[in-house]
């Protein structure tokens, strides 16, 4: 969670405009009464639908991040109570909490100049995130191709959000529909977002109950794979990750566990092979998150899929012994001669060679390109 609040700080910080002069406190007593009562009538729920919509607009006529961000603690503090009128309130509160935002949106995307537009749009965005509401979901998914980098992050994370793939989860015909358009329109985001993006995306994409989920999962996967083969990948602690999600599927009995598995070694295997052959090639930084992803995936997956405690591929590290290295890669994951420990443990292989046969290497990774001379 840290993680993903300090890129999120980083990305608001590049567009976070001057103090201007404060926002108005929104008026939450009314709120706080309605919030405490056993039955709500027709003048409690204007209340709330009155209380959204001055407290939607401070938001959106607030001239500086900070004001903003108060608006939203508000209006997340409020959106559910403990009294017994709790599901008539909430149920309220979500209807007008869509249609104020809604009317926000549609305000914020006029905004001139750009820069006031981005940082409402952010807020608005995160106040759907904050909601954790299945209800507003719709209106983040438009913003989902939007070409800003900062916008297209908020609009992930809230249609990511935890909250969000709980109620998705529910075994209801209207929120399975939901589940899988939302997982059509991530996957296709996946070959143009950046690592930050994609990292959303994969963590919901294996905690979403459809199948659709896996699959997109799979392509995260493979695209992963792709960019190590062709030397544009970036950011490779992503791929820690990417490596547990799948591990995780294949631990809980994933609907198609040989292509979890192949996908699982295929991508493992650039990483090592992305570490050996770059070493000439790759900066500091990269060969250190290289070396974490082998490290920490061969101890919290490779270890659990065999049942034995792993090791040799952290030792090589260490020891910066290629050959060593390369050797446990191939007990493994399988070479052109047997098939590896892991392939047979999890009965798959890697498709078919030209010749019709079972492939039982993984893909390989080429040597790096030449540098343009005069790079370092």
């Amino acid at each position: 969670m840290s993680g993903k609040w300090t890129v999120l700080a980083i990305l608001i910080a590049s567009v976070v405009v001057a103090l201007h002069q404060p926002c108005h406190a929104v008026d939450v007593r009314a709120i706080e009464t309605v919030r405490n009562k056993g039955v709500l009538d027709n003048r409690d729920l204007q209340i709330i639908d009155e209380f959204l919509a001055e407290a939607v607009r401070e938001l959106v006529e607030a001239e500086d991040f900070s004001s903003m961000s108060k608006v939203r603690s508000v209006i997340v503090s409020r959106k559910s109570t403990k009294s017994s009128a709790r599901e008539q309130y909430e149920e309220q509160f979500s209807t007008f909490a869509r249609k104020h935002i809604s009317t926000g949106l549609q305000q914020a995307a006029q905004f001139a100049p750009q820069q006031r537009r981005l940082v409402v749009l952010a807020n608005l965005l995160l106040l759907i995130d904050g909601l954790g509401d299945v209800q507003l979901v719709d209106l983040a998914l438009s913003w989902l191709a939007d070409e800003n980098m900062v916008i297209r992050y908020m609009a992930v994370r809230a249609v990511t959000d935890a909250d969000v793939v709980q109620q998705l989860n529910a075994t209801k015909a209207d929120t399975l529909k939901l589940a899988q358009n939302i997982v059509q329109r991530l996957g296709a985001l996946v070959g143009q977002s950046s690592p930050e993006v994609l990292g959303l995306i994969a963590q919901f994409a294996a905690d979403v109950s459809v199948p659709e989920g896996e699959e997109l999962l799979g392509l995260i996967a493979d695209m992963r794979s792709g960019r190590y083969r062709n030397w544009t990948v970036k950011y490779e602690l992503l791929d820690a990750t990417i490596l547990k999600l799948l591990h995780g599927k294949l631990s809980s009995g994933g609907s198609n566990q040989a292509a979890l598995g192949r996908r699982f070694c295929q991508l493992y295997s650039c990483v090592i092979q992305r570490y050996v052959k770059g070493k000439d090639f790759l900066n500091e930084a990269q060969k250190q998150q290289l070396a974490a992803v082998l490290a920490e995936v061969e101890n919290a997956c490779i270890a659990k899929l065999l049942g034995t405690p792993q090791g040799t591929i952290k030792r090589a590290v260490e020891r910066e012994d290629m050959m060593g290295l390369l050797q446990e890669h191939d007990r493994l994951l399988g070479d052109n001669a047997r098939a590896g420990e892991l392939p047979r443990k999890l009965g798959f292989d890697y498709g078919t060679d030209p010749d019709g046969g079972k492939r039982t290497a993984p893909l390989d990774v080429p040597a790096p390109p030449r540098r343009p001379e005069g790079t370092d």
